[in-house]
């Protein structure tokens, strides 16, 4: 009998949770779609302590909306109180950043 050892769970492969009281909220219900897609993916780059520098390009997001469509997602989160840009970024250099400000921004979940 080994003492030392602990039977390792299988480890689950990332997910990004959302709440489904959040899912319910008319905070929620008044995004519009590419608001949504853009919050799950900032959502998705959180690493356990990256809180307030969550970034996420044009370029990842290619393939799933137009970069003007982005854009407006973007800009949207931030004028409803979803999302504040911690670092203003650049077109080739630099990212922006962002924190999660929203009604269910808690992190982790």
């Amino acid at each position: 009998m080994s003492w030392g050892r602990r039977r390792q769970r299988p480890k689950s492969p990332p997910f990004v949770m959302v709440q489904k009281a959040m899912l319910r909220s008319p905070e929620w219900k008044a995004l519009t779609n590419s608001e949504r897609i853009v919050w799950i993916h900032l959502k998705a780059d959180f690493r356990g302590h990256n809180e307030s520098s969550l970034r996420l390009s044009y370029v990842s997001l290619k393939g799933i909306m137009a970069p003007a469509t982005a854009s407006k997602a973007f800009k949207g989160l931030e004028k409803k109180g979803w999302i504040e840009k911690t670092k203003h970024g650049g077109m080739f250099r630099y990212y922006c950043t962002y924190r999660l400000t929203g009604p269910f921004s808690k992190l982790p979940g």
